[in-house]
């Protein structure tokens, strides 16, 4: 199901690669401004480009809050308007042992997958609300309710995200802010490369084709925007769920 977004501006963090840039696509596609927010000017430079002038590029570290108020002020100078925030940046290192992991990344990692959710939640709210209301998604993942070993950083700061979504819809489901995460599944991403390297845990082992193209959660996020999802407010969609699959139109 294909959801109409003309008109619509949609901000997406981590926007340079993977999951980012294939929901940029798809959203343009849709009809919606898109603002790609990422660490890699060149990047997505070159997807705003490739996309053209629905498309707002504005580098942005997700750590530093003002960079994120920033970003997100340009896209409201530039298109009028915030209607999506995707909170998609996201890293998986330190894969380490809770015991020899290094403090300063395992707080860099908290930084990028926890805060940088409440920084984009914090800026966006007020600017989606002078916008009639609209919809903030945050890409979570399994990890976020299942321990894995290596993964400590990972899982804790993604148990964080999906807690506040949650939170997020208590306060403001009822003024205009829909709250939802998107859990994907494992997807051929760079991040999968990381993963498969580090020989850590049972994901690690999985094949390359045991894994979903970034194009099936693009085009889960876009229908997230829909009211078919309204029953996950507060929660996660689950891309590996078939009839999640099937309204989506992805996979089998």
């Amino acid at each position: 199901m294909t959801v109409d977004m003309t008109g619509k501006t949609v901000a997406i963090t981590g926007a340079s690669r993977g999951i980012g840039a294939a929901a940029a696509r798809s959203f343009a596609d849709a009809g919606a401004n898109v603002v790609l927010m990422a660490r890699d000017r060149e990047a997505i430079a070159s997807l705003a480009g490739e996309i053209g002038a629905a498309a707002l590029a504005v580098p942005c570290d997700v750590t530093r809050y003002w960079e994120v108020e920033t970003a997100l002020a340009a896209a409201v100078k530039t298109f009028g308007r915030l209607d999506v925030l995707v909170n998609n940046a996201g890293v998986i290192d330190p894969i380490a042992a809770i015991a020899a992991a290094d403090p300063e990344a395992w707080g860099q990692a908290i930084d990028i997958n926890l805060k940088g959710v409440f920084h984009g939640v914090h800026a966006a709210i007020p600017l989606i609300l002078d916008s009639g209301g609209g919809t903030i998604i945050t890409v979570s993942s399994g990890a976020a309710v299942n321990a894995l070993e290596g993964w400590s950083a990972y899982c804790s700061s993604k148990a964080g995200a999906k807690m506040l979504t949650a939170c997020l819809h208590r306060e403001m489901g009822d003024k205009g802010i829909r709250a939802l995460g998107l859990s994907p599944g494992t997807v051929a991403t760079d991040m999968q490369r990381e993963i498969k390297a580090s020989g850590v845990n049972a994901v690690s082992q999985l094949d390359w084709t045991d894994h979903i193209p970034p194009e099936w959660p693009a085009k889960a996020l876009v229908w997230m925007c829909g009211p078919e999802a309204d029953r996950w407010l507060g929660d996660d969609v689950s891309l590996r769920d078939p009839a999640v699959r099937a309204a989506v139109g992805v996979g089998g």
